[in-house]
């Protein structure tokens, strides 16, 4: 039995809280950051960075704005810091917070599938830990009613959030045929980054996923790298299921808090963001 609210929209969503913060942890000599966020960059757990309250909040706020009411943090086994904040010191008005547990980092697709008691045969959302996504984005991807990918403009991820295209190069484009998702171009390389025709769209591991991503988490082989990858389950459900995924294109830019040279722009463009959980 379905349990989606009365407009039968999506309302849960799933984030990905479970990663090393191997980046975060590493010391840079001019982070410019205070000794509160310091002491949280050290224990690489990047939801946890204060940014007058912790990072994570902003990123549930802005899923509440979009009409989400149900949560669920896909953390490790030794994540007691994140489990005691939102379980027991965070005042909940608009939300309710699950926890899953992924026992080890083996992967984006294996941390989903730690979810699907959760998700209780609904659909989710899922998005990274360390993003703060415009809440049109998050809206768009809810209204669509169906499986959607949340996809950014690379010029405004230049102008808005100050990321170089070397970085952008780090992250997915994706190619949109006829308003749907077609592929994802990991890492592209500069000469084929200089081919593309602009509008060139970053996805940032931001989706509305059916419920039958579980069972494509569950089907797929590692990747080369070892792991359980996303993209590799999202593959097969349009291959196997046939699902299709609409592109929500936003013209705006992701907050990525992926190191510490990420934290003092990131405090100062969500400074007086109003938050409420």
């Amino acid at each position: 039995m379905s349990n989606q609210t009365s407009s039968n929209l999506p309302n849960k969503a799933v984030i990905l809280a479970r990663g090393l913060g191997t980046r975060m942890r590493k010391a840079v000599e001019e982070s410019q950051l205070d000794e509160k966020q310091a002491a949280v960059a050290d224990t690489g757990i990047k939801a946890l960075i204060p940014i007058d309250r912790p990072f994570l909040d902003y990123v549930m706020s802005a899923l509440a704005d979009a009409g989400y009411e149900k949560i669920c943090l896909v953390i490790g086994p030794d994540h007691d810091a994140i489990r005691d904040y939102y379980g027991n010191q965070v005042e909940l008005d608009r939300l309710s917070i699950d926890f899953a547990v992924q026992e080890e980092p083996r992967g984006t697709a294996d941390a989903v599938l730690a979810a699907e008691a959760f998700a209780d045969g609904d659909p989710v959302a899922v998005l990274n830990s360390d993003n703060y996504y415009p809440v049109e984005a998050l809206r768009g991807m809810r209204e669509t009613g169906g499986a959607a990918i949340g996809l950014f403009d690379s010029d405004a991820m230049m102008q808005e959030n100050e990321l170089s295209e070397e970085r952008l190069r780090a992250f997915c484009v994706a190619e949109v045929e006829d308003g749907y998702l077609k592929g994802l171009l990991e890492k592209p390389s500069e000469e084929i980054w200089n081919a593309l025709v602009k509008p060139i769209w970053i996805s940032m591991n931001c989706w509305q996923l059916p419920a039958s991503i579980f069972d494509a988490c569950k089907a797929i082989d590692p990747s080369p790298r070892g792991e359980l990858e996303l993209p590799d389950a999202v593959y097969h459900t349009i291959r196997e299921f046939g699902v299709r995924y609409q592109a929500v294109t936003v013209d705006a830019s992701v907050l990525d808090m992926t190191c510490r040279e990420d934290i003092a722009r990131v405090t100062r463009q969500l400074t007086g963001t109003e938050v409420q959980l």
